[in-house]
């Protein structure tokens, strides 16, 4: 069963503030995203001075409140032709690695993944160290080398796209068509 209408763009936001300002200017650009939140981009947005209220105002916005998460079900009726994830923190990056399906977004994630539904994932941690936006301005992150890892892990998973940079995003999504 497919929903009415052209499919849609599922936006999933994590717990990370890399670059959060302009992936939500993308979003607020486009008129065909659904947006899933987890937990902790819930409580990210607050800390980076953004009103996840204000976006559901404007948005169709799904929430981790609930263990089975319903959402998923979206996608087996075709309502989404393209998963973004982004920006995509080092914990959301391992459970999909590990097929771990225990939050909103890692749940969508694998769904996508199972009705073939392609996914673009902007993981954050990607250098072994990098500059990133915090809540009171710039700073140092050393990842871990089991998060560099991950991330090359899942870049070789089938369905997904994985890009280390924003403009590596913004390339994916113009040459998805988005």
């Amino acid at each position: 069963m497919r929903e009415p209408g052209s499919p849609r763009l599922a936006w999933a936001l994590t717990g990370s503030g890399h670059y959060l300002r302009e992936c939500l200017d993308l979003i607020g650009q486009r008129p065909d995203v659904d947006l899933f939140l987890s937990r902790a981009a819930s409580e990210v947005l607050a800390m980076y001075g953004h009103d996840p209220r204000r976006l559901r105002e404007r948005i169709v916005c799904y929430r981790d409140t609930t263990a089975s998460a319903p959402p998923v079900g979206l996608f087996y009726r075709g309502r989404y032709r393209r998963l973004v994830v982004a920006p995509a923190t080092s914990n959301t990056v391992a459970k999909m690695v590990w097929g771990i399906s225990d939050t909103l977004v890692t749940n969508i994630y694998a769904q996508a993944g199972k009705c073939r539904v392609p996914s673009i994932v902007f993981a954050c941690d990607t250098e072994p160290a990098m500059e990133t936006e915090a809540p009171g301005g710039r700073v140092m992150v050393y990842p871990r080398r089991i998060d560099l890892e991950n991330v090359d892990r899942l870049g070789s998973f089938e369905h997904t796209t994985v890009v280390k940079r924003f403009d590596e995003l913004l390339a994916a999504l113009e040459q998805a068509g988005e």
